[in-house]
């Protein structure tokens, strides 16, 4: 127990030190309730149970690969072939579980630009007028008719977290990365449940935007 203590005293000591150097508010990330994780989150996609056996066969059920930080969130080891306008290809697209109850796939711009879609930005589950596609598994074919989108920078965070930083759910935040090609992203989508961990997504192409390593200090501020 002592020596947890003074790990997390350590700990405390060099996160202030970085944020004063970089002039951040330093007091205000030490009395956060919870670390905060800014993760790039690679093309993926959501699926119905349905779907899951269309393309892997009669009861087929996923398998879990690697456990995502939230809880009960994994990857898969199985994956499929989306196919876009043209014919183009994406093979090897992660599914992402437990299963849904729609099927949503999640792209960058740069992989929409490479397919031939014209993606909107969406928050997860607002798939309504978005394209569809193709995708193809080992024992079939599943024509989404909607579905597609880039998703939308957004935060999970518990209502702990949502107090201290005075946000509530469908608010937005803005998030400030530091670093040689530091930026700031303006709408990040609030999302608040008991059951969340303190963590904002972005896509590929945003996390190379602002060069985003784990190492990379960030900051959220009300907007």
């Amino acid at each position: 127990m002592q020596s947890t203590q003074i790990s997390k005293s350590i700990e405390d000591l060099v996160r202030q030190s970085v944020y004063r150097q970089l002039g951040l508010d330093g007091s205000k990330a030490s009395s956060a309730p919870n670390k905060l994780l800014v993760n790039i989150s690679a093309r993926h996609c959501h699926l119905t149970q349905e779907a899951v056996e269309i393309l892997f066969g009669k009861g087929h059920q996923l398998t879990p690969k690697k456990w995502l930080y939230q809880d009960g969130q994994y990857a898969a080891e199985e994956a499929v072939t989306l196919i876009g306008p043209r014919s183009r290809i994406i093979s090897n697209l992660r599914i992402l579980g437990p299963c849904r109850d729609f099927n949503q796939v999640e792209i960058a711009y740069t992989d929409a630009r490479a397919l031939g879609f014209d993606v909107p930005v969406r928050n997860s589950g607002d798939i309504a007028g978005t394209p569809g596609c193709m995708l193809m598994g080992p024992k079939g074919y599943l024509k989404l008719d909607e579905g597609v989108i880039r998703a939308a920078i957004h935060v999970h965070m518990s209502p702990e977290d949502a107090e201290h930083y005075g946000v509530k759910d469908k608010d937005f935040m803005q998030l400030k990365v530091h670093g040689e090609c530091g930026l700031t992203f303006d709408r990040v989508f609030v999302r608040v449940h008991p059951d969340f961990k303190l963590e904002v997504h972005l896509d590929t192409d945003e996390g190379n935007a602002c060069g985003l390593s784990e190492n990379t200090p960030c900051e959220l501020k009300k907007s």
